[in-house]
């Protein structure tokens, strides 16, 4: 029988995948374990490997076309097998009608008329909403019969892949089942979007948000408009840990060869200060606060499309090479949107650091669900007074913004002492 190849839950915030290409065309062969294409996530690219043997039979989303988790994105045959039922199969995905791909010459025409209606409903209403305001999950077979049959989807339960409803789920409703309330919702006037922006031009240029920026900005929002949050900054001497540092990597160069950064300093630092502040390694859970076991530091990396935050799990039990080592080589697979979807899991505090662009001081915006982030800015030379003289010195501010439902003023304080305290004393770090 035909195999539903679906779009894959690759990441713990992906909704939806936009596939970038494929590198099985239809009428080939596929074995277990082969990469059959590679997935644009809300995170980075990543590959999709096959689960089944057979023939890829047909293909329901074209390259740079989206859909949604759970949803189907092509079928597999096994050898010998008509491809009449494939198309049925293919349906249940969502893509619109530029990211269907033409019908193969193999598909019965009764098959391809069923799948132009299905998009042709899909396009005119994708996500249609329930009276509730959330999206219904539909195919586009099952919202043409309930169309046609005047059912209200918001009534029925999916059965498919995701909660997904499917024609079997709304054949199987029963005839009570009114559109009426649908069709009240949909009959009230859309609200005007507010204008945020001019009119573009002929001479603007116009960006689409890829899958990297698109989660960005409605994780931020989230952020900004349903944590509390506050801010608080401190100048500390760099000078002791510049000199550390120094004599390390001239000892490195020698042994392992490893070039340690400010940042890998101040990662340590902060996995120390979040096991001595425990109540910052925290998160806000509705009626409860959850205090973590173990430190994961997400570290904020910028690539081309934005920011990721992969990270560093069991922070406390790794020493300084390993951390140093461990981000130098995160850096550079998510530059390449190489990094795996369990590397940006468990993640308990968040650094940011815009020194190497020359950033005095920021203030950062805590990562869900997180409670703290840490803003690091560069190092700079200042006049500074020591002893009743002005003398030279090293300068960097550090920052930390909090999610007040978590941490208080005065355990925000603590937290940021401790990690002042352990820069301006790194040797203490290394014991």
């Amino acid at each position: 029988m035909p195999i539903n190849i679906e779009m894959p839950k690759l990441s713990d915030t992906m909704t939806e995948g936009t596939v970038i290409r494929w590198l099985k065309k239809e009428g080939e062969e596929v074995e277990i374990g082969d990469i059959i294409a590679e997935i644009e996530t809300d995170k980075a690219n990543m590959e999709m490997e096959a689960f089944d043997e057979g023939i890829l039979s047909s293909i329901s989303v074209a390259e740079g076309g989206k859909a949604e988790v759970g949803s189907v994105i092509a079928v597999l045959l096994e050898d010998g097998e008509s491809a009449e039922g494939s198309a049925a199969a293919a349906s249940s995905a969502t893509p619109t009608p530029a990211q269907t791909p033409a019908a193969s010459s193999k598909t019965p025409p009764a098959a391809k008329a069923a799948l132009a209606s299905a998009a042709a409903i899909a396009s005119s209403n994708p996500n249609a909403p329930s009276p509730s305001g959330e999206r219904i999950m539909a195919s586009p077979l099952a919202k043409k019969i309930a169309a046609d049959e005047g059912l209200d989807l918001s009534t029925l339960t999916g059965t498919g892949p995701g909660g997904r409803i499917v024609k079997k789920d709304v054949l199987a409703a029963p005839a009570s089942s009114s559109a009426a309330p649908a069709a009240k919702a949909a009959s009230a006037p859309a609200p005007t979007p507010q204008a945020i922006s001019p009119v573009a031009s002929g001479e603007d240029k116009i960006i689409p948000l890829a899958g990297i920026r698109k989660i960005i900005a409605e994780r931020l929002l989230t952020s900004k408009t349903t944590i509390p949050h506050f801010y608080l900054h401190l100048e500390v001497d760099a000078a002791p840990l510049m000199d550390l540092r120094k004599q390390i990597n001239a000892q490195a160069e020698a042994t392992h060869g490893n070039k340690y950064s400010v940042n890998d300093f101040i990662v340590k630092a902060l996995i120390n200060a979040s096991v001595a502040v425990p109540e910052v390694n925290a998160s806000f859970n509705g009626d409860h606060i959850v205090q973590f076991a173990h430190v994961g530091i997400s570290v904020a990396i910028a690539v081309d499309d934005g920011l990721v935050t992969p990270v560093v799990k069991n922070a406390e039990q790794k020493s300084l090479l390993a951390i140093s080592k461990e981000i130098k080589e995160m850096a550079v697979r998510a530059r390449d949107k190489k990094l795996l979807p369990n590397e940006f899991d468990g993640g308990t505090v968040t650094i940011s650091n815009l020194g190497a662009w020359g950033i005095e001081s920021f203030d950062a915006i805590v990562n869900p669900p997180q409670a703290a982030i840490l803003s690091v800015g560069g190092i700079m030379e200042k006049a500074v007074v020591k002893d009743g003289e002005i003398v030279p010195g090293l300068r960097m501010n550090l920052g930390v913004s909090c999610d007040h439902r978590v941490v208080d003023g005065a355990v925000g304080a603590q937290f940021l002492g401790e990690i002042k305290r352990l820069i301006e004393n790194p040797a203490l770090m290394l014991v």
